[in-house]
């Protein structure tokens, strides 16, 4: 019991802040124990926390990553904000971190500009629908769904259909908690 709540002391006092190269595999492991998650190489997870660290996120408590959300702007369109993937901690689930983790990466200046966020999700991952639908409303911006990447056209039958989630206009970030 004293572990568990020394644990839940140090939820309240996690570190939210953009990753760092040194950071990516930890978050390539917490992906790795996150199932559904997709396990992408760890050169990638090096390169979300280098390349696109401020516009991803990683949460600690003490040394522990607990959580780790990847995005970036798209290229074509600044005003959108796609979230690659969001990772919490079996431990640390429940608490509202990933939420937390998207409002950190929200309100930083370099998504001022940004009135929508994207993201796809695959059929049953129930924690991201419930996550992106939160935030939506939280956000007041519309909540749009659509079937993009389909399991036999695009992933050869490898993998889920991926529906592309499409939240806003929302002008104002506030607490998605």
């Amino acid at each position: 019991m004293a572990e568990w709540e020394d644990f839940l002391s140090r939820l309240e006092n996690i570190l939210l802040r953009p990753p760092l190269l040194e950071d990516g595999m930890a978050a390539h492991r917490l992906i790795e124990s996150s199932p559904p998650l997709d396990t992408n190489s760890s050169y990638c997870n090096l390169l979300q926390c280098s390349h696109f660290s401020s516009t991803s996120v990683i949460a600690e408590a003490g040394k522990e990553p607990l959580g780790f959300i990847s995005g970036y702007l798209i290229p074509e369109r600044k005003d959108t904000l796609f979230i690659w993937q969001v990772a919490v901690s079996q431990r640390a689930r429940g608490a509202g971190l990933a939420s937390r983790m998207l409002q950190d990466i929200l309100g930083r200046p370099i998504c001022r500009t940004v009135s929508f966020l994207e993201t796809t999700i695959t059929k049953n991952n129930h924690a991201s629908w419930a996550l992106f639908k939160g935030a939506a409303q939280r956000l007041s911006g519309d909540f749009h769904s659509s079937e993009w990447m389909d399991s036999q056209v695009h992933f050869d039958g490898q993998h889920d259909s991926e529906h592309l989630v499409r939240i806003g206009p929302f002008t104002q970030v506030t607490n998605l908690q």
